[in-house]
C-alpha cells in the first residue's frame, strides 16, 4: 500500500466524527504528540477561523506556528535559566554614561554572537564597579536568547 492510499484511507475512516468526537480526538492527540501550545489554543483558534474564514491549511499553520513560537520562548526561557547568572541582567539596563571608557557600539557589536561563531575569546577586564559582571550577563543573556548556549562561571572557579 502507497503512503498516500495509507494516509487517504486513514483520513476517511475518521471523517464521521461529531464536532464534540473531533475535539477530543484533537486534544488527545496534542497530548499524545506533546503540543501543549496547539492544545490550550485549540478553542480560540477554531473561533477565530471560523471568524476570519481562514483555509484548512491556514488555520494549521496558525496553530503551529504558535506552537513553534511557544517552544522558542520556552527554550530560551531554559537556556538563560541553565546559564547559571547569579541574578538578571540586560544590556538595555546599563548605564554607559557612567562609564565614558566603554564604547557602547563595541558592546551592541559583541552582543550579536558573532564572536562566538567565529570562535574567538571574550575578556572584559577592569577595575572594580565598573560594570563587567554588568556587561558579561547581559551578554551572556543576549547569547542565550539567540540560541547560544551558555555557562556562568567566576574565573576563580576556572
Amino acid at each position: 500500500m502507497s503512503t498516500v492510499t495509507s494516509v487517504t484511507t486513514t483520513l476517511r475512516r475518521r471523517r464521521g466524527l461529531t464536532e464534540e468526537a473531533a475535539v477530543a480526538a484533537v486534544d488527545q492527540a496534542c497530548r499524545r504528540l506533546r503540543l501543549p501550545t496547539m492544545r490550550a489554543l485549540l478553542g480560540d483558534a477554531v473561533a477565530a477561523a471560523n471568524k476570519d474564514q481562514l483555509t484548512y491549511t491556514g488555520f494549521l499553520a496558525e496553530l503551529l506556528l504558535a506552537e513553534c513560537d511557544d517552544r522558542d520562548r520556552r527554550s530560551t526561557i531554559r537556556r538563560v535559566n541553565g546559564a547559571g547568572f547569579p541574578r538578571s541582567k540586560f544590556l538595555a539596563d546599563f548605564d554607559f554614561d557612567a562609564n565614558s571608557n566603554i564604547n557602547p557600539a563595541t558592546i551592541h557589536q559583541l552582543a550579536t554572537g558573532e564572536w562566538v561563531r567565529k570562535g574567538q575569546p571574550l575578556c572584559l577586564i577592569g577595575d572594580s564597579g565598573t560594570g563587567k559582571s554588568h556587561l558579561l550577563i547581559g551578554m551572556g543573556t543576549a547569547a542565550a536568547e539567540k540560541g547560544f548556549r551558555v555557562k556562568y562561571t567566576l574565573a576563580t572557579r576556572l
